[in-house]
């Protein structure tokens, strides 16, 4: 490919990002990931804070995994102290898909107890991905003051971001399941079910856990 037919490529294919039919900038997404072009990266973190289309998003954040991991961090990790929560959130999966350690003094205790659901989910998985060797313990405990929060997709998420720490989270979980809060002791107690059995659904180990806990098995007093 010529450099100026590439050229030609990545002007259309910057344009299509603000098309308003999703199919396009999806494949003008897939484009600029294709034929990677360093000016194309500025544009590809600027839309992933404002796609409204999850599918999207994901084709951004895999044009963006095909950049130079120095060009695109830095930007990424100014985007995780942006005010628009889906910039954060976004920022934070896309780190995650490039799994440089480098970005991991960028996850910080307000992202992974962020008030918005996404970036907090972003941040638990990110976390995860990035946490250096001997600093897993540590991040169980911030992630264990997020026990009990949100809904049901957000406790999965938490859960499945403990499991996957392994088990350095036993001792985490073990204080948890004692805590006053029975939504703190349920979650707790459903997680460590997961890390036991990772084939349990999680609807039927918290189901369960809230069960040990309002009959009692769990108790402060224990």
């Amino acid at each position: 490919m010529t450099m100026q037919k590439q050229d030609t490529d990545t002007i259309r294919a910057l344009r299509g990002l603000e098309d308003s039919r999703s199919s396009v900038r999806l494949r003008a997404a897939m484009e600029l990931g294709t034929t990677p072009d360093p000016r194309s990266v500025d544009k590809l973190i600027e839309r992933c804070a404002i796609e409204p289309e999850f599918y999207v998003r994901d084709m951004l954040t895999w044009a963006l995994t095909r950049h130079s991991a120095s060009m695109t961090i830095p930007k990424l990790l100014h985007e995780v102290r942006s005010e628009r929560a889906q910039a954060r959130s976004q920022a934070l999966h896309t780190l995650s898909k490039i799994g440089d350690r480098q970005a991991w003094p960028a996850i910080t205790r307000a992202l992974l107890s962020d008030a918005n659901d996404e970036v907090a989910r972003s941040a638990w998985r990110t976390a995860v991905v990035l946490v250096p060797e001997g600093e897993e313990p540590e991040l169980a405990a911030v992630l264990s003051t997020q026990l009990g929060r949100g809904e049901r997709e957000t406790q999965l998420s938490l859960s499945r971001a403990l499991v996957a720490l392994g088990e350095v989270i036993v001792p985490t979980l073990s204080i948890a399941m004692t805590d006053l809060d029975p939504r703190v002791r349920a979650h707790a107690i459903a997680t460590e079910r997961l890390l036991r059995d990772p084939d349990t659904r999680f609807e039927f180990a918290i189901e369960e856990a809230k069960r040990v806990v309002a009959l009692g098995g769990i108790s402060k007093e224990e």
